[in-house]
């Protein structure tokens, strides 16, 4: 009965360990971030990706990326738990020390540049590396505690997925590529500052220079119409080089004009509830509009 119970215990202790470091990863942030990287390998092509490429590819940019969130959840683990949205965590919750915070990020980053290295290619290995530097160190412990422009700036980082699935692939980072690369880079800023609008007290209870805790609400709102309108632009580039045709035109005239809506909104008529919508609508935004110049480039190849 004892070593029953005792086993019981261990189990339950260990699926709470696993979680704890699941959560660590950020699956939420690294499944947009995969998708976007998939898309990039697919589109990369007119055929099929190489097995070896797609699994071996995804997974390393995943395990990067999760390793990415954890040293990101580690340097900021005094301000996620100021924070209403973050205090859930587990390093603010004591459910997982520094130590073991960093030794898994070692071990899944690592692994990660591995299996690119290995099974990838030597560029996608590097660009990967470059990458995890950027949100890691350039965005986490230098660009978002001293300046508003951090999520512009370290934007670029997260720009990176689809760049990464192209170089998987060919080898080379080409106009399309980069194409990718400004429509994520462009999304960001209306997308954190729809969240940071609505969360504004939160930004400053930890000390963080986010858009509306120094610029206040009304600039942040002129701020995410214009960023959405200079995406509304550089959506229209896959067609402009005929890298899309008009499928992937419509869907972005309509998911485009859907986002400027709620831009002009937030602008005329804020509320907590309309920013919280947006923000959503901006995730969703971005799913459907690189689903939208996949099956595009499967219809015109």
């Amino acid at each position: 009965m004892l070593s029953q119970v005792l086993s019981a215990e261990f189990g339950r202790t260990l699926a709470q360990r696993a979680r704890s470091f699941y959560a660590l990863t950020k699956p939420r942030v690294v499944s947009l971030i995969v998708f976007t990287a998939v898309i990039g390998m697919l589109l990369a092509t007119p055929g099929m990706v190489e097995t070896r490429i797609l699994l071996a590819g995804t997974a390393g940019i995943a395990l990067v990326a999760g390793a990415a969130a954890a040293i990101n959840c580690l340097v900021e683990q005094k301000i996620d738990a100021l924070m209403q949205r973050t205090r859930w965590r587990p390093l603010p919750q004591g459910e997982l020390t520094p130590i073991q915070t960093l030794a898994f990020a070692g071990l899944v980053g690592g692994f990660g540049l591995w299996l690119l290295v290995h099974f990838v290619n030597a560029l996608t290995m590097w660009l990967t590396l470059a990458t995890f530097v950027g949100y890691a160190v350039v965005y986490t412990v230098i660009l978002k505690p001293a300046t508003p422009q951090n999520i512009v700036i370290g934007g670029a980082s997260g720009a990176m997925p689809p760049v990464l699935g192209w170089t998987a692939v060919t080898g080379e980072v080409g106009l399309e590529a980069m194409v990718l690369f400004l429509i994520i880079f462009a999304w960001t800023p209306p997308h954190f500052w729809s969240l940071a609008l609505y969360r504004t007290a939160d930004y400053a209870r930890a000390g963080l220079p986010m858009l509306p805790v120094t610029h206040g609400s009304r600039y942040t709102r002129v701020q995410v119409l214009l960023y959405t309108l200079i995406l509304f632009a550089v959506t229209l580039m896959p067609f402009s080089i005929r890298m899309s045709g008009g499928l992937y035109l419509a869907v972005a005239c309509l998911l485009g004009a859907i986002y400027i809506g709620y831009a002009v909104r937030i602008l005329l008529t804020y509320s907590d509830a309309l920013a919280r919508r947006c923000f959503r609508y901006s995730i969703l935004y971005l799913a459907v509009l690189f689903a939208a110049l996949l099956v595009d480039h499967y219809l015109t190849v």
